[in-house]
């Protein structure tokens, strides 16, 4: 049997019969005991398999007591059956998240984490029926760009997409070099390079009609560039200049938004009224200004002047429309 084998009935053994001895070792391998210690020290350093020795019992076995006697394997991964629980949860997310984007590739391992997961108390049925990821307003990308894109991404290739812009309803060609993958309130998006504009620009990932990898390397960017171009500003829109918004909600709707996370560097205080202050920073008004108008009279901008004179606009534009009721 090769090396992947012996791994493999190494760890059935242990889970078996709990303490093994080496001449067992050696019988059921039928390797020398040079090829074991070397099997075991690469298990060990290697693939953290906790195996130890057992002086006193004359035999090798897995280390800890109690969960830990439950320890299950995977290639190249050890854990117990609640961390076999956790990786089923989040594969369940990440498939909810973008169907199809693991496809085949992930079925293995679910057969796998299934079967460790009906070892325990938990049916894996019941798992993957009472974890759900709810989302709104996303819009569905095609499996065949989103692999394109990836796959350029990791192996640092540059792109040529063809991109619908939907501000100006516009389709334009781009030549980009792949930086990040982000996905933000439901939704994918790619920054790039783009060589046309020479700057960072973030693509809506379901706008991009065709996408061909090319054999060029990409550019490369910082990555103090690009925590710049994406942590700086608000939102997933970006802009040259920094500006910090000042927003005071009713203390009603303090309640609920003086929990929620806006942004990371953002800052709330509370008035004498009881009122939310939230303090935001943003390079592009845009995203914030919807943020705003779902929060309709519970929120005032109290500053800077352009962006209340745009939410103020905003909001007398969608007043017009009721105008005749």
């Amino acid at each position: 049997m090769d090396r992947s084998e012996r791994f493999h009935k190494i760890d059935s053994l242990l889970l078996r019969h709990g303490i093994v001895s080496i001449d067992r070792m050696l019988e059921e391998l039928e390797v020398s005991r040079a090829t074991f210690k070397r099997d075991i020290e690469y298990m060990r350093d290697r693939l953290h398999a906790p195996i130890e020795w057992d002086r006193d019992a004359g035999g090798y076995r897995y280390s800890g007591d109690g969960p830990e006697l439950g320890r299950q394997a995977l290639p190249g991964l050890w854990f117990n059956s609640s961390e076999a629980y956790a990786l089923l949860t989040m594969q369940a997310v990440l498939a909810d998240m973008q169907p199809g984007l693991l496809g085949g590739h992930i079925e293995p391992l679910k057969a796998r984490l299934r079967a460790l997961i009906e070892t325990g108390h938990q049916a894996a049925s019941d798992v993957e029926s009472r974890v759900k990821l709810l989302t709104t307003a996303s819009r569905a990308v095609p499996d065949k760009h989103f692999e394109v894109v990836a796959s350029a991404l990791f192996r640092r290739e540059r792109l040529e997409l063809a991109y619908y812009g939907r501000e100006r309803g516009e389709s334009s060609r781009r030549l980009v070099s792949p930086q990040l993958l982000i996905h933000y309130r439901s939704n994918w998006y790619l920054v790039a390079w783009c060589h046309e504009k020479e700057g960072l620009r973030s693509f809506a990932m379901d706008s991009i009609e065709d996408v061909e990898a090319l054999s060029r390397p990409a550019s490369r960017v910082s990555k103090q560039d690009l925590d710049d171009f994406v942590g700086n500003g608000y939102g997933i829109f970006s802009g040259r200049k920094l500006t910090w918004a000042r927003l005071r909600f009713s203390a009603e709707r303090a309640r609920w938004v003086e929990r929620e996370r806006w942004h990371a560097q953002q800052r709330a205080t509370r008035d004498d009224k009881g009122r939310l202050i939230l303090e935001v920073p943003y390079t592009d008004a845009r995203e914030l200004t919807m943020d705003i108008l779902r929060h309709g009279p519970h929120v005032e901008v109290l500053g800077p002047s352009g962006l209340r004179s745009d939410v103020r606009r905003a909001l007398s534009q969608a007043l017009q429309q009721y105008a005749d009721a």
